[in-house]
């Protein structure tokens, strides 16, 4: 009699556990290729900017390629203006998010932002680092402006630089050791 009684309830936990996987499959973006965003970051100075990213944060040139200003305007980049884009990774894998850095020569028309909520858009990035030591030495070598009192320990053995700098196109740049 007990088996009876329970066959029902085992075929509502069997319907139940079929029927969450399929309508969670069906809230997933399976439009997307891959798991890497590819970020575009237009900067005031192409050489600083690069100089900052490469020598003081340690990211690669991977590649980079030219935008003419037909292609520009049809595609709504710009307004007709032509650009070279450089690629820089932490790594140089096909999982690795791409910076695009581009520049048109020109500062930005609003003031630079003291802290992320003085403004909106992209205010920061992380990175994770396997020691911070070497990273703060590069950092304090190449006169780059720490915020707050950092290192800032988040308590769970974790570490966060937020710093600050000309070349710097958000208004924050953070890292993290995990």
């Amino acid at each position: 009699m007990k088996i009876r009684k329970s066959i029902p309830n085992l075929v509502i936990i069997l319907i139940i556990a079929l029927v969450i996987p399929i309508s969670l499959s069906l809230n997933k973006p399976e439009n997307f290729d891959q798991g890497v965003i590819q970020i575009g970051m237009v900067v005031s100075d192409l050489d600083q900017s690069l100089d900052f990213y490469q020598n003081v944060v340690g990211m690669t040139k991977t590649g980079g390629f030219s935008i003419d200003g037909a292609f520009g305007k049809k595609s709504g980049l710009t307004g007709g203006a032509p650009f070279d884009v450089v690629v820089l990774k932490l790594q140089d894998t096909n999982e690795s998010t791409q910076l695009k850095l581009m520049s048109f020569n020109k500062k930005a028309n609003h003031p630079k932002p003291d802290h992320i909520q003085d403004d909106t858009g992209v205010q920061y990035i992380t990175m994770y680092v396997k020691s911070m030591a070497p990273v703060v030495k590069r950092l304090k070598e190449h006169h780059v402006t720490f915020l707050g009192d950092t290192p800032t320990s988040l308590g769970d053995g974790r570490h966060f630089v937020p710093l600050t700098g000309a070349s710097l196109a958000c208004a924050t740049c953070a890292f993290l050791l995990p």
